[in-house]
């Protein structure tokens, strides 16, 4: 069976897993800020070894396409890509919101509930889409500024969860919303890969390593004008 290790950077975790369809084996994780450049490659060596493996036992490798912090996704996808132009293995992305859905639909019970994953964009703006219960995408990734409005415009899809570190930007607006709620504590987790991973590897379902880029949905700002 196949051995995929899994990179996630898009935010201020840097989580690294390697699983295969038994599960995850090894997995080691960190939230303290940007702390991606020091961490991600000794996670990498490490949740190898943990995995009583190699680099050379690795099948494929998979990595959190975006959106997120440009920083964070520039130095995860940059490693994937280099880890799978010198093994010669197949690599695999996955929507950074998506991520989040995994470990969401495993606390919520009710099987109707649109499941809305926000990662924060700065200031009052999130990135953001709407799924189902089987990961299905009711809407494409965008780009959402928090305002009475728009929470109004998402009560018309139905009943909402809100989770990610942008959810608590619609806190104080969604009180007497019924519709909405919030699941806090979420964030994305290279662990909530591997199952996504496998399928899409089974499927053949890769990118091409020489021209993937990640899904920054915003221009990376400068301060410049």
């Amino acid at each position: 069976m196949p051995s995929i290790l899994c990179i996630e950077t898009s935010t201020t975790v840097c989580s690294v897993a390697i699983g295969n369809e038994n599960g995850i084996i090894a997995h080691k994780e960190v939230n303290a800020g940007f702390t991606h450049a020091e961490n991600l490659h000794v996670f990498i060596d490490e949740v190898i070894k943990e995995a009583g493996s190699n680099r050379k036992d690795i099948d494929a490798i998979a990595v959190g396409k975006g959106p997120g912090s440009y920083t964070g996704l520039r130095i995860g996808v940059s490693a994937a890509k280099g880890i799978a132009y010198a093994l010669n293995i197949p690599l695999i992305s996955m929507n950074t919101l998506m991520n989040l859905c995994v470990s969401a639909k495993k606390q919520i019970q009710d099987k109707e509930i649109i499941l809305c994953p926000m990662l924060d964009a700065r200031r009052m703006e999130v990135y953001t889409a709407f799924y189902n219960q089987q990961l299905d995408e009711l809407a494409n990734t965008n780009a959402l500024i928090i305002t009475n409005e728009s929470l109004n415009e998402l009560c018309n899809k139905g009943n909402i969860v809100l989770f990610g570190d942008g959810a608590n930007k619609c806190a104080e607006l969604i009180k007497e919303n019924s519709k909405i709620s919030i699941l806090e504590n979420l964030m994305p987790s290279a662990i909530n890969m591997i199952g996504y991973s496998i399928e899409q590897y089974n499927k053949k379902q890769f990118e091409d390593v020489a021209y993937f880029e990640p899904f920054y949905l915003k221009e990376f700002f400068t301060g410049a004008k």
